[in-house]
């Protein structure tokens, strides 16, 4: 296999598409985990009933993005909840697709190829363990925090997504700070208190405006703002802080974690969230195996998630309890 944007044939490689409530990203990923060749696109608006327009963009950008290179498999990661039995995807944060058929639209463009889905946090877990900042872990949780909260479980080095693809999803974990209403229906959830736009919501009812001359309102000067010592953005982020905490804690509690891998457009604020983190988790944490777990960013960016999915695929399998560490 060359690198740059050749692929020869005779080296197996996945293709990997990541979906997202704002961005739908595809790549060509070799089978060991190096990115070949990636794109994204904005995903599309689309109302409830309309998803076939949020699948064809998706196709559309996977069929482009495997060009003539014919993929041994092709692996599907999104946001839940999922049912993998029948490969279908009812994700909160894209509501034209309800109990959508995602596995059987990739399926019908690449006829040829195991079709493998697999939740989206889930597939950032396995990339963060197999080529990132978990490769020294047994057991990891991977929390994806950006327009939503999604969290996935390697435990003993396999990937374990429970039997409907949903184990991990800690963004509806139940916190005891505040009665916030999730859009999962229940209130106080990680993700209602923690995710980016939550975040936004509740520092701009606090009276925060973003400082930089034309900027927009977004997680992102929020986080740019808390750097540079905003009282109110300071706020916010140690307030999402505590609830990931929470559902950190919870989840090392019950599952014996060495690491939690946190990537997501917000863990790119960098310390102003990771170091209220780790404070609230020393906090939270009172057994000693719960204390050892340890809060780190996760290393690849926006590629964990592709990374990740291609792996399963090149399994061939969806990852209910699937092996996914390299042979030693």
């Amino acid at each position: 296999m060359t690198r740059g944007n050749t692929v020869t044939d005779a080296a197996p490689c996945a293709l990997a598409v990541d979906i997202g409530g704002t961005k739908l990203a595809a790549a060509l990923v070799g089978a060991d985990g190096e990115v070949l060749r990636r794109a994204e696109t904005p995903t599309p608006p689309a109302p409830a009933g309309q998803g076939a327009l949020v699948a064809g963009a998706l196709v559309e950008l996977a069929v482009r993005v495997a060009g003539p290179a014919r993929p041994a498999a092709v692996g599907i990661a999104c946001a839940g909840p999922l049912d993998l039995a029948a490969g279908t995807a009812s994700p909160v944060n894209i509501p034209a697709w309800r109990a959508f058929p995602l596995r059987d639209a990739l399926a019908t463009a690449f006829p040829d190829a195991a079709c493998v889905l697999v939740g989206d946090a889930i597939a950032a877990a396995v990339g963060e363990y197999w080529r990132g900042a978990g490769q020294d872990a047994r057991s990891l949780l991977g929390i994806v925090v950006s327009t939503g909260i999604g969290g996935g479980f390697v435990l003993d080095g396999r990937a374990f997504a429970g039997p409907t693809g949903n184990a991990g999803h800690i963004g509806h974990v139940p916190t005891d700070l505040e009665p916030v209403p999730c859009a999962c229906g229940a209130t106080g959830c990680v993700e209602a208190l923690a995710s980016g736009p939550s975040m936004v919501r509740w520092a701009t009812a606090q009276g925060w405006r973003a400082t930089r001359p034309g900027a927009q309102a977004d997680a992102k000067a929020l986080a740019e703002d808390a750097r540079g010592g905003h009282a109110v953005a300071l706020a916010a982020f140690d307030r999402a802080a505590d609830a990931l905490a929470c559902g950190i804690v919870s989840a090392a509690a019950l599952a014996d974690l060495d690491l939690v891998v946190v990537g997501g457009g917000v863990a790119a604020a960098g310390p102003v969230l990771f170091e209220p983190l780790r404070a609230h988790i020393e906090r939270r944490a009172s057994l000693d195996f719960v204390r050892r777990v340890r809060a780190v960013p996760g290393v690849l960016g926006r590629d964990a998630g592709l990374i990740g999915a291609a792996r399963c695929a090149l399994l061939a399998e969806a990852p209910v309890s699937v092996h996914v560490a390299s042979p030693a």
